[in-house]
């Protein structure tokens, strides 16, 4: 969690909403990314669908050489738990474990609002571990957001 922590003041850096998240494999870190809809003006540029791109890269050859998608030894370590579009892409890619920090009680798709890694009715189920250092991951986000209203 200190490097997804480290991937998160990051995007605070660039004015993105601090989120970090960390692929591990083996425990290896395969992919570290952090937001960056603000810096790329994409509205996907989630740190969780960056780390899982550059981790099914990093999986070896898939379909054409380009990497594989499932990615079911990866486990995916995010500071602010997933929405429902990267708890989505978390089930797709078979994605083998999922760690977070703080809970996100707006948009939270892993325990708070949703539980879509746990829904029998998807075709894949991951465990999750949450909490882990939450209070130092809320802490991140609340400076930010502070720091914002601050400049206003």
């Amino acid at each position: 969690m200190g490097l997804a922590l480290d991937e998160a003041r990051a995007a605070a850096a660039h004015g993105d909403v601090p989120v970090g998240a960390v692929a591990v494999v083996d425990g290896a870190v395969v992919a570290r990314r952090h937001n960056e809809r603000e810096r790329l003006g994409d509205p996907t540029a989630h740190a969780e669908l960056l780390a899982l791109r550059d981790a099914a890269g990093a999986a070896g050859a898939g379909a054409g050489g380009s990497g594989g998608w499932r990615l079911d030894a990866v486990t995916l370590v995010v500071t602010l738990e997933p929405c429902p579009m990267c708890a989505g892409a978390l089930v797709a890619g078979r994605v083998g474990r999922l760690v977070f920090g703080a809970p996100d009680l707006k948009a939270g798709a892993c325990g708070s609002l949703y539980n879509l890694c746990a829904d029998p009715r998807l075709n894949h189920e991951l465990p999750v571990v949450a909490g882990v250092r939450a209070a130092e991951c809320a802490a991140v986000l609340a400076d930010f957001f502070t720091s914002l209203r601050l400049r206003d």
